[in-house]
Order: C-alpha cells, then structure tokens, then sequence
C-alpha cells in the first residue's frame, strides 16, 4: 500500500481595492494579505491561496481612456508600480520568514507599450517567485481593453503535491481543468474576482465543484470578500464536496483544510482508464441490432 501524503492549504477571501493609482490603497491591500499570511501561519497552513486581483483589482472604469463613464483601452500609466512592487517585495519577504507558499493574484507588467498580463505570482516558501501564471482565457473586456493574455499552463510543487492554477473566469472552460488533470496535479487553485453580476450567484463555485468531482482532485476556490454572500472561498473535496467554506459577511476570512493525497484511490485511475479507449474492443459494429436505432 502506497504512503498517503497530506498538506495544510490555506484560502482566503479578501476585499478587493481597484484603483492601482492610489497607494494607500495598494497598501492597504498589502497589509490584508501580510495579515492573513500570519494567520494561516498560526494555522498551521503550508499553503496560502488568494483571489485575483487581491493586491490590486483594476477597475475597467478607472482605467479607461474613455471613462469613467464610458470603457475604453485601459491607461496603465495611471498605476502605481512603485508601491505594488514594494508591497509584493515585502509579501515575499514575509513568506520567506514565515516559511509559506503563496499563490497571490497581481497584475504583472510586461514592456511598454504591451499591455500587462493578469496573473498569480508563486511565491516560495523561502521567499522567491518560483513561477507565475498568467490568464489565458480573458472575458472580452479584458481581452478588448485591459490585458495581455497568457499562453500555458502552469504548475508547481510543494511538500509532494502537484498544483495547477486556473484565473478570472477560467472556471467556464472544462479543457482548462482536463489539462491540469493530464498533468497529473493534485489540486486546481481557482483565484477569482467573481462574476461580476449580483445575479449570477454561485454558477462559478458549482462549476468549480463540478471540475473537482469531474477530474477527482481538490480545488481550492478563492473569491473576492465582496462576492461571498454568494460565494465564500473555500476547498472542494475530489468528490465535489466543500470541505471548508468562509463566511458570507463581506469580511476578510481565510479557511484552511487538509489535503490528502491517496495513491490508492481507484478513482481517477478509472477515469483515466475509461478515457483511453478501453471500450472499442467491446463495441458491436458488426451487429445489425445495435445499429438500427429504429426499432425495438
């Protein structure tokens, strides 16, 4: 019998600030994140997983060449990459004192006049981006006005577990997750800033419950505090069960569950088995029955 592995993961929900010319604002943010590292810490967590955008969600209103009224090609010369630097530097830094992983979503800047990508930096638990992941599949006001778009998936490893990362509204695209599952991770971390619409409600966490039933691995689902009423951060169970949920106050939160990861398991072999053709040897070609779909 193989050696069943485990490992403490950590997600929050925080609130999302989205003007990235206002640097109490970036602090601020800054501060909320640095705030829940020591809490998931305390936690005992290895994991730390936050929602897109949590050190800065710009607003496609306060970007807008056109606005505020009206959305148009996004001015980035009106972001504060000096104090997002810093206060990325100083995420790390932490994380590295505190010995965490981190999966942070941030925007990432590319060479000018390119726009930036929007992204989820890996941080190391000795400090050090270790990778990022940028979002590929971006909804048309993104892909029209704000962002560069990424180009492959991205995983990494911790404490023996392999992790993939989805962003934005990835949750929409099954083939997003059946990559991740031919890239045999053990659990998706989804980060978020939500739908978007009051009446859309949950529709990304049941997708994200789905894919996580679907593919037999855990998910962890990292929302916005502002869009928890509907949709508290939490962790899926390979199963599609949560495991751990936050509140739906509105509030910064962070829960944290424990992974386990069984070699034993016989469910995603199977899954794996039923998707390689073991059922074309038993097809009934050859069978007049079987191929008049006409009668009794």
């Amino acid at each position: 019998m193989s050696e069943t592995k485990t490992l403490r993961l950590a997600v929050a929900q925080t609130r999302l600030r989205q003007n990235p010319g206002d640097g109490d604002e970036l602090r601020a943010s800054g501060g909320d994140v640095r705030a829940l590292l020591r809490e998931a810490h305390d936690a005992g967590a290895r994991v730390v997983h936050f929602p897109e955008g949590a050190m800065c969600s710009p607003h496609k209103h306060v970007m807008s060449a056109d606005g505020p009224d009206r959305v148009g090609p996004a001015r980035w010369d009106r972001f504060d990459w000096d104090v997002h630097r810093r206060e990325l530097a100083a995420t790390a830094e932490l994380a590295g004192e505190l010995g965490l992983w981190v999966v942070l979503g941030a925007v990432h800047r590319l060479t000018e006049p390119r726009r930036p990508h929007n992204s989820l930096y890996v941080i190391s638990d000795r400090g050090r981006v270790a990778t990022r992941y940028d979002e590929r599949l971006l909804s048309n006001t993104k892909i029209t006005h704000m962002y560069t778009p990424g180009s492959a998936p991205v995983t990494f490893e911790a404490d023996g577990m392999r992790f993939g990362l989805a962003l934005g509204m990835e949750v929409h695209f099954p083939e997003v997750f059946l990559e991740y599952e031919r890239l045999d991770v053990d659990c998706v971390l989804f980060s978020t800033a939500g739908p978007g619409k009051a009446d859309v409600g949950d529709v990304f966490a049941l997708e994200a419950r789905a894919h996580a039933a679907t593919n037999s691995f855990w998910v962890g689902y990292s929302g916005p505090a502002q869009d928890s009423a509907n949709a508290p951060s939490g962790v899926i169970s390979p199963d599609g069960q949560w495991v751990a949920r936050g509140p739906r106050d509105g509030e910064r939160a962070l829960v944290v569950a424990d992974l386990r990861k069984d070699p034993d398991d016989p469910a995603r072999p199977w899954r794996r088995t039923a998707r390689s053709g073991v059922y074309t040897p038993h097809l009934a070609h050859d069978d007049a029955r079987s191929g008049d779909r006409r009668a009794f």
